[in-house]
């Protein structure tokens, strides 16, 4: 692997173009190639992303461009067909979530990534947000205890959006069940390590709002995914994109024998932790107290551009680690069984609330 990483964005008009800064903080990584369908912003994107070359079309990008890695930044339901694309090619694919929108294509993405010389890593920013960080290091750390209880919520009223980006209101708002859950699962999986979701149960609240066409909604207003997991654990996990509410996106609750954590819900709310070895006496404390101590190395030593970068630092730090990955530094941390391991609950959910909130189990990617 040379000193320097090319790589393409695809989707460089949308998403792809908020991986400026945690690019640039890579002084390994350039931005060689951006690629998106849209004629008339596609230049600027070039120019803000200090991109060499721009295309229209993904496959004239891949077979042209001097690239070995490609950002899949595009609306969900492209990103198994553009990681495949690219995964042939030998490429290195970061994939924004989820992983992809049905559990055959699921089966694709995993075969390809098999027959691939390429690194696959699903780009889940949630997993290093500063607090899930602080709350990882201390499950790794054994002080949480067995941990074996949690709430993951995604409450991101986005009705507005659907008619901008439109993709949303068929694959987030046009689906009943869980459409967006790996925000609310992947740190969640993290907490648990070593442990998986093998069966799922999904309920919706029904149906309250029309989008400006008078259609109502397809997916229920919230709805929630009960989770069972291997070592007998369970997880509730929560989206709504639909109810008219305040801003709360990411809200979180793990419970272990020895302590308990519940995330701030905004408004001025702080992050709460109890653990064991602080008192004795259950009782909750600021989890910044903590930080001194606990915070991981990659967060401590990053730049104060790179803790800026979009999605509380999230964005840099998953580039981080997918550069590791591609290098060979450090094993990928968000594979593709990881990545399956929280996309394939609210695929299965999907089929779940069709059924009455039927139990259903979750394939094990690792076996196919």
């Amino acid at each position: 692997m040379a000193e320097q990483i090319n790589i393409g964005i695809v989707g460089a008009c949308g998403r792809g173009k908020s991986f400026r800064t945690a690019c640039e903080a890579h002084p390994s990584l350039n931005i060689h190639a951006v690629c998106d369908m849209n004629t008339e912003k596609l230049d600027e994107a070039k120019a803000n992303l200090g991109a060499d070359e721009k295309y229209l079309d993904y496959d004239e990008m891949l077979e042209k461009s001097d690239i070995q890695a490609v950002i899949v930044a595009t609306p969900m339901h492209f990103h198994v067909p553009m990681s495949i694309a690219a995964l042939k090619r030998g490429l290195h694919v970061l994939s924004e979530v989820p992983a992809a929108v049905s559990i055959e294509e699921s089966k694709e993405l995993v075969r390809a990534c098999k027959e691939s010389d390429g690194v696959y890593m699903m780009a889940e920013n949630a997993c290093y947000m500063r607090h899930n960080a602080i709350v990882r290091e201390l499950v790794r750390k054994g002080l949480f205890g067995e941990t074996f209880y949690a709430e993951g919520e995604y409450l991101h009223e986005l009705k507005e959006l659907n008619e901008v980006t439109t993709w949303r209101r068929k694959w987030q708002t046009g689906i009943n069940g869980i459409t967006y859950g790996t925000h609310s699962l992947g740190p969640i999986l993290q907490w648990m390590p070593g442990d998986r979701v093998v069966s799922v149960s999904c309920a919706g609240s029904g149906r309250h709002y029309k989008d400006p066409r008078g259609n109502i909604y397809e997916n229920e207003d919230s709805c929630v995914m009960l989770c069972k997991m291997a070592k007998g654990g369970l997880v509730k996990i929560r989206v709504d994109m639909i109810s008219d509410r305040p801003h709360g996106m990411n809200c979180y609750s793990l419970q272990g024998v020895d302590g308990c954590f519940e995330s701030s819900r905004g408004f001025g709310e702080r992050h709460k932790i109890w653990l064991r070895c602080l008192s004795e006496k259950p009782e909750w404390h600021d989890l910044t107290e903590l930080e001194k101590e606990h915070l991981p190395e990659y967060w401590r030593t990053a730049s104060e551009t790179a803790k800026k970068a979009g999605h509380g630092g999230g964005d840099y730090f998953e580039i981080m680690d997918f550069c590791d990955a591609i290098t060979g530094k450090t094993p990928c941390p968000i594979g593709i069984h990881e990545a399956m391991d929280m996309t394939l609950p609210e695929l299965v959910s999907q089929n779940s609330i069709q059924q009455d909130g039927a139990w259903l189990p979750v394939p094990d990617s690792r076996e196919w």
